[in-house]
């Protein structure tokens, strides 16, 4: 006998929901049992960002520095970075990766001088909510696309430094100077600079980003930060599409699924929802220890004198 020669099974949102619903004791007939299920999805993803790494969802990205820029956004879906290094000349042959060491909020706080220059050796990841909400302050005064300096009816609305949306455009500014914003550096996070006329709204942006330290002395093609971050993953969806899981995490989705559903029906018996989660626990180890960096592990110890 010879097998079918192709190892593509998987389960679209219907097929997933549906036999979530089967373990449960429970059959899905609605379209609210459609749409709840679906958020308790959203919820278990989230959960398992909670729980740990998930190495399907490591990407790469790069930032190229800007001369006396010290924060620079990245994506809002970034969960945290896992390493980051400078990068010297970028995309040549003799390109260099340096180490860049991670330091807390609170001692990138006590940095005497924030905006000293030279190659960055420390950073502080603050991982913002990525929301924009509008604020009581607006133009006072046209604004052009090479602008770095702008005019707004109340600065003391604003953190004293930070990122702002003018519409579609998100621009940095690294200071205030009573209702100024200066030093501003335009078009970040993908956007594009444009114009803007005066009483546009200003909204703060709190985006994810990252601090240096010191800011850099060179643009970008002398200083690339290179970073490896955990993103979130993707939301369940509406209908045939499959979730962002490889396929070794489907009966881990499909156990948790089914303890979520079984905890909002009243009519499931609560020894059967303690086997489902006990299910779903075990299935989550499984899949865990499966899921993980395999390369070996060297411990060298560091030894300091006075």
């Amino acid at each position: 006998m010879t097998t079918i020669g192709q190892s593509v099974f998987n389960l679209d949102l219907n097929d997933l929901v549906e036999e979530a619903f089967e373990r449960a004791g429970l059959e899905l007939r609605t379209g609210y049992d459609m749409r709840t299920a679906r958020r308790s999805l959203n919820l278990l993803t989230i959960e398992w960002a909670n729980r740990g790494i998930n190495l399907w969802t490591i990407e790469q990205g790069q930032i190229p520095m800007v001369t006396g820029q010290a924060s620079y956004p990245f994506p809002t879906d970034t969960i945290d970075l896992l390493d980051q290094v400078i990068r010297t000349n970028n995309g040549t042959s003799n390109q260099i990766d340096i180490n860049i060491t991670r330091i807390s909020e609170s001692t990138y706080s006590t940095l005497p001088n924030k905006l000293a220059q030279g190659r960055p050796i420390q950073v502080w990841i603050n991982r913002q909510t990525g929301q924009s909400n509008p604020t009581t302050a607006v133009l006072t005064a046209n604004v052009a696309s090479t602008d770095t300096t702008i005019d707004v009816s109340d600065a003391t609305v604003l953190a004293s430094n930070g990122f702002i949306n003018l519409e579609t455009e998100t621009i940095y500014y690294a200071n205030v100077s009573g209702n100024q914003l200066i030093n501003c550096a335009r078009a970040q996070n993908g956007t594009t600079a444009t114009s803007h006329v005066a009483t546009t709204t200003v909204y703060t942006n709190n985006l994810p980003s990252i601090n240096v330290w010191p800011t850099p002395n060179s643009p970008g093609s002398q200083y690339m930060f290179v970073y490896w971050r955990l993103r979130r993953l993707q939301d369940a969806g509406t209908g045939v599409t499959e979730q962002d899981i490889p396929f070794r995490f489907l009966p881990c989705m499909v156990a948790g699924l089914a303890y979520y559903i079984a905890m909002k029906k009243p009519e499931v018996d609560p020894s059967r929802v303690m086997a489902l989660k006990a299910l779903y626990e075990e299935q989550f180890q499984l899949a865990a220890d499966e899921d993980r960096e395999k390369a070996s592990i060297r411990f060298v110890p560091r030894e300091m004198f006075y």
